[in-house]
């Protein structure tokens, strides 16, 4: 009967956890996805682990967001059949580790932008991702609030046991 009860607190933990700890992280900042900014240094003292999201916001028409492999990030070319996001609110889910790049395709907009980003998805792990501000306050608020969430959960599975 514990070891039952034990099971279903584990498997709940497991498919809580992930959602806790995701960051969505804001392609971009205030300026969101557009030319004339510099995402490999906006991307650089980021963290991105599986499970967190990239939302890349713009002006409906204006951009697109294209996920290309390395080299249609160095040619601004995405191979045939890529699909482009075009909403103007992109959430891009990061659901495997490994090296993503990401361009526009408008015009010249990746080549002389240049609208393109580059990261590597770290594997999911416990350890939080930070915040997408750059603020020590404000990171150590997010991940106090992530723990608290992952704290509650316990204890009230832990009370039905």
């Amino acid at each position: 009967m514990a070891s039952s009860k034990l099971f279903i607190v584990l498997a709940i933990l497991a498919i809580v956890s992930p959602t806790i700890l995701a960051t969505d992280f804001i392609v971009g900042d205030d300026k969101g996805w557009t030319i004339n900014v510099d995402y490999q240094a906006w991307a650089q003292e980021k963290l991105f682990y599986v499970g967190d999201n990239l939302v890349f916001n713009y002006p409906e028409g204006a951009h697109n967001v294209l996920k290309v492999n390395g080299t249609g990030f160095q040619e601004c070319a995405a191979p045939a059949g890529t699909v482009a996001l075009t909403s103007g609110q992109d959430v891009i889910n990061l659901a495997t580790p490994g090296r993503k790049w990401y361009i526009c395709g408008v015009s010249k907009h990746c080549e002389v932008g240049p609208q393109k980003l580059f990261i590597t998805v770290m594997p999911a792990s416990f350890a939080p991702s930070p915040s997408p501000t750059t603020s020590a306050a404000t990171i150590s608020s997010v991940n106090g609030a992530r723990f608290a969430w992952m704290i509650i959960v316990i204890g009230i599975l832990g009370m039905l046991i």
